[in-house]
């Protein structure tokens, strides 16, 4: 009885939108390309991802908020 692989699953690229296999065959994945993954590593690595959070009230290098800040409660 052989096993016969599963068909690589073809996803969207994060970077591009573009197809990319998702599979241990793409070395890129889950992105289509070398140039996607180095984009997306520019990105992150320059904090072009942020996460927006409250500030720490202990901390005394937190900027200041304005007073009309809608985070403000």
């Amino acid at each position: 009885m052989s096993v016969e692989p599963a068909a690589a699953r073809v996803i969207r690229c994060p970077g591009c939108g573009g197809p990319s296999v998702y599979s241990t065959a793409n070395a890129y994945r889950p992105f289509c390309s070398a140039r996607c993954k180095n984009n997306d590593f520019g990105a992150w690595a320059s904090e072009g991802y942020k996460v927006a959070a409250e500030p720490d009230p202990d901390d005394p290098e937190a900027p200041a908020r304005a007073p009309d800040d809608p985070l403000q409660h």
